[in-house]
């Protein structure tokens, strides 16, 4: 978790909090001779804390084979992502209160009566279904107690209640952390952390979590950044996104920015992955790969925020690539003296 100070001119205290949020994997998996195999999977999670008890898993995977789905099950492991070898539970994960929401592609489900808590079955009545992309958020789940990799084995079956062989199959890999950085420890693989400084492209050593603003006043903009490095071998790149509110003290706010640039004298928050000149802050991204930022977070001297926005995107392979985010903030002559925080989640996925 990195953290950002800086004081008004009443001398309060302004921070701005930002964490590493979520490592996913996934890849080809060994198991189940015939079964297709679920493309382009990702499993979002809301809160990567340990024994978090209130996480939402937002599943995502193309439908390969035409037939018959009446059930979807989600084995989830500790031990290994491979179908051939035992399923160890996660220590401490538990999906027994679990439920569904927000399905597409496949609808109808129910939590099927056969559901322990870490194998859940989603049960309907059995009806043919083509080749469709599935996404459906599982919630109310309790994450695993200790820090560290874990696994969730997919698997589609004809049935209603995951008996027989099943039709399609695929695995991701997930960690839960309190570190900044979050790494897989078998291929397909995504690495990514967050610090003030990461030196030499490498996570073990990000330094810092701390950078100091200044004094916020309507005569000069505060500015600050943060770096964010990430590599994958996934063969459709990452995706980085922002997750938080702008910056408040209570009812107090610093509007965020729109794609605008920075204007002394006028409250605004904005971010942006330049190297720019007004205010003279950031750095151009740098390292091998392809990877951009996203629009809106990729013109010189233009800034902008908003919850839950790609802040940056690769397509392909990458190499180590490294992103500094440049932070600023501007307050007009009324703007209310406090306390004004935010708390800001990078995530970052894995295109599979």
């Amino acid at each position: 978790m990195m953290r950002v100070r800086f004081q008004t001119n009443a001398s309060r205290v302004i921070s701005i909090f930002v964490m590493v949020s979520l490592l996913l994997v996934a890849g080809p998996f060994l198991g189940h001779a015939g079964a297709g195999q679920l493309q382009n999977r990702s499993v979002q999670v809301s809160n990567n804390t340990p024994a978090f008890n209130d996480a939402s898993y937002h599943f995502s995977f193309d439908l390969f084979t035409l037939g018959t789905v009446g059930s979807i099950e989600l084995k989830f492991c500790g031990n290994s992502a491979l179908f051939d070898d035992p399923c160890d539970p996660p220590w401490g994960f538990d999906a027994s209160n679990v439920t569904i929401a927000n399905e597409s592609g496949l609808t109808g489900f129910l939590i099927g009566p056969a559901s322990g808590s870490s194998d859940v079955i989603l049960a309907r009545p059995p009806a043919v279904a083509g080749p469709v992309t599935v996404s459906f958020d599982l919630q109310h789940i309790i994450n695993p107690t200790d820090p560290g990799s874990y696994y969730v084995r997919m698997l589609t079956y004809p049935s209603n209640d995951a008996s027989g062989s099943p039709t399609d199959i695929g695995a991701a890999a997930l960690a839960t952390t309190n570190d900044v950085t979050v790494s897989a420890e078998v291929p397909p693989y995504l690495i990514f952390c967050s610090a003030a400084i990461i030196p030499n492209m490498d996570c073990t050593v990000a330094d810092d979590n701390y950078v100091n603003l200044g004094t916020l006043g309507s005569d000069r903009t505060a500015s600050g950044t943060t770096q964010l490095l990430a590599a994958t071998n996934a063969d459709f790149g990452y995706t980085i996104r922002t997750l938080g509110s702008t910056m408040t003290s209570g009812n107090n706010i610093l509007p965020a920015m729109q794609t605008t640039t920075s204007q002394v004298g006028t409250s605004q928050f904005g971010i942006n992955l330049r190297a720019n000149t007004n205010p003279v802050v950031g750095q151009q991204p740098a390292g091998g790969g392809s990877a951009a930022p996203a629009a809106g977070y990729n013109q010189v001297n233009r800034y902008r925020y908003a919850d839950g926005e790609v802040v940056a995107t690769a397509n392909s392979v990458q190499d180590y690539r490294r992103f500094t985010v440049s932070y600023i903030a501007n307050v007009n002559k009324t703007q209310a003296p406090g306390v004004y925080v935010t708390t800001l989640t990078y995530l970052c996925l894995a295109n599979f």
